[in-house]
């Protein structure tokens, strides 16, 4: 047996013996049904072990118990805590936050990504921009949300295998003066690099292409609250340009946030994009 498979066969059987600490189980049956954001905490004063969020947090916790390839964060756990809020976009949104603020071990997701990117028309030419040299919140034709430029190239790409674009009009490829791109001899590209398709309808293809890839600009003038109820919890949410500012259980607290954003954030559009453009939420004007 080689090792590989005798440390998955070890991990398996020490899982499988494994028996949750007592005062887990506890904590679980403490918390609430609501939702809410949670988190594993390890020894005092280290960085959290796990954020977690769900519309029932009592249910996820439970979840984590039953699943073996969480036994080294939870033999790890010294204690759970939760935050309740009034819904499931409130949950998200605090998670997001807690994340990008305290680094979780044991979270993988929704870290602050310092290369965010988008792809822009520039001369009919797709560019890659970089959210650090403009506002990706209020500048319009931009299209997909991309950790990386080599994410971004690489949706191009495939958005150009679908539609048989040509790579050489998109920047992907440079081609020989007069001569056709290899793509299009194997009829994966339409043929615009040798005159079988126009270079307006090849442009109108990409357009199109791009659409279902475009990111709204912030619709309102400035911040604005988003209002989430769940019995007697009523709260705020404040958002200004697709950034969350923090929540509010009143008009008055929520306007004394700050109305400054800190950035375009990629979680916060995600988050919040859907529930505002499609007015599934309640909005309150601050």
């Amino acid at each position: 047996m080689d090792s590989a498979r005798r440390r998955r066969r070890a991990d398996f059987e020490d899982s499988s013996v494994f028996e949750y600490p007592q005062h887990l189980r506890q904590a679980i049956e403490d918390a609430p049904t609501g939702a809410g954001v949670y988190t594993f905490h390890g020894q005092e004063g280290d960085l959290p072990l796990y954020i977690g969020k769900s519309i029932n947090i009592r249910a996820r916790l439970l979840s984590h118990l039953r699943t073996a390839d969480e036994t080294r964060m939870l033999r790890q756990t010294q204690r759970i805590s939760h935050i309740r809020t009034a819904g499931e976009i409130g949950a998200l949104l605090l998670e997001a936050q807690m994340i990008k603020a305290q680094h979780p071990l044991f979270n993988q997701k929704l870290r602050r990504n310092q290369q965010l990117c988008s792809l822009q028309m520039v001369g009919g030419v797709p560019q890659v921009v970089y959210a650090r040299d403009i506002d990706f919140a209020t500048q319009p034709d931009l299209h997909g949300l991309f950790a990386s430029r080599h994410a971004a190239l690489d949706a191009l790409r495939a958005i150009a295998d679908q539609h048989k674009l040509c790579y050489g009009p998109l920047g992907l490829e440079k081609l020989s003066p007069g001569k056709a791109c290899f793509r299009a001899a194997i009829r994966q590209c339409a043929g615009v690099c040798r005159g079988d398709e126009s270079h307006e309808v090849h442009r109108e293809r990409l357009f199109s292409s791009l659409l279902a890839l475009r990111v709204a600009c912030w619709p309102f003038g400035g911040a604005v609250g988003l209002v989430e109820r769940d019995a007697d919890l009523v709260q705020i949410h404040v958002v200004n340009h697709w950034c969350y500012l923090g929540s509010a259980a009143t008009v008055e607290e929520a306007r004394r946030l700050s109305t400054v954003a800190a950035g375009f954030d990629a979680d916060g559009y995600k988050i919040l994009c859907r529930p505002l453009l499609t007015q599934s939420v309640q909005v309150q004007a601050l």
